[in-house]
């Protein structure tokens, strides 16, 4: 099986508001041509996203053909180790990494600068490809 990948709220508003390079946009087309992968808090984050009241029903409908990692305890136990190491970083970021970290997926992220320094985190930027 192949490298699976978790989308965070940055790449789907930023692909909802068309401001993803190609290169960007055709890597997170293959993506979720595929079977797609978001968090619970990437679930939250996208359907409460202010920027683009417009496109909510197709970020709605978006949302509702990934399939969604809930948190578990696992999760909660590595976000609350990232967390102790990173003091800064908020508590939706450290489940996103936690739960990229625990089920061996590469975060699609253009939020590189708050993820970069969480150990076993593998990060890919759509926007540099």
């Amino acid at each position: 099986m192949g490298q699976k990948y978790l989308i965070d709220t940055n790449v789907i508003s930023h692909l909802f508001a068309d401001r993803l390079p190609k290169k960007g946009k055709e890597f997170v087309g293959t993506i979720i041509n595929t079977d797609f992968i978001i968090s619970i808090v990437v679930e939250i984050e996208a359907l409460t996203y202010h920027d683009i009241p417009e496109k909510m029903p197709l970020i709605e409908e978006f949302v509702s053909m990934a399939t969604i990692i809930q948190l578990d305890h696992l999760v909660t136990k590595k976000a609350i180790e990232i967390l102790r190491k990173h003091r800064k970083l908020k508590l939706g970021d450290a489940i996103i990494s936690a739960t990229a970290i625990t089920h061996n997926l590469v975060l699609v992220t253009n939020n590189v600068k708050d993820f970069a320094n969480i150990k076993d985190l593998k990060i890919i930027d759509p926007h540099s490809l």
